[in-house]
């Protein structure tokens, strides 16, 4: 029986962790996603995975403002309070359409993990500009990612969900903002979105 050298068995070990980590990339695109920092992440190339990077980045979108939701319904103001539980009802039925299409179409049942959200901490003079502010660059981020799926899919359902989503974002900036100039006097220095 013949023995393998070291340097031979290493060298091999090292051929098959590159191919396995080549082929885990090229199969899974949880795995991809877990390449970027979340809050930079974009949604990669327009392959056969970018609607389920779409769907799970949109289901995390959708939690985040759930999240900032339930930290801003302490708020002393009726109108955060009103949109807070406003979120609240509505993002779970959004976030439910979004699992349906990832089992569907993928076979995929994996729930999605939450992103970091701001703490807010507790209610002073500044607690809903922090929330607004939050909320604002949360928007923000939400239209971004429906403009680039725009460019990258061709999936009807996924193509009208980012038209709705971005609608619906860009009438809440604008709410969100004329009550931040109106609470606060803050003016807006990125009007673009």
């Amino acid at each position: 029986m013949q023995k393998i050298s070291i340097s031979l068995a290493l060298s091999l070990s090292i051929v098959i962790a590159i191919a396995g980590i080549g082929v885990g990339y090229w199969l899974t695109p949880q795995y991809t996603l877990s390449m970027y920092d979340k809050n930079t992440m974009n949604l990669g190339q327009p392959d056969k995975w970018v609607d389920l990077r779409y769907i799970d980045a949109m289901i995390a979108h959708h939690r985040g403002a759930m999240h900032l939701a339930e930290q801003a319904a302490i708020s002393n103001r009726k109108e955060i309070r009103a949109l807070s539980a406003d979120i609240l009802k509505n993002e779970p039925v959004a976030i439910a359409e979004l699992y349906r299409w990832k089992k569907e179409w993928y076979g995929d049942q994996k729930t999605v993990r939450d992103t970091p959200v701001a703490h807010l901490g507790s209610v002073d003079k500044t607690f809903d500009l922090r929330f607004l502010n939050a909320l604002i660059a949360h928007h923000e981020n939400g239209i971004r990612m429906t403009r680039e799926i725009r460019i990258k899919s061709s999936r009807s359902e996924i193509l009208d969900n980012a038209d709705a989503v971005e609608l619906f974002l860009k009438g809440g900036l604008g709410i969100l903002r004329e009550w931040r100039t109106l609470w606060y006097n803050v003016i807006d220095t990125n009007p673009y979105l």
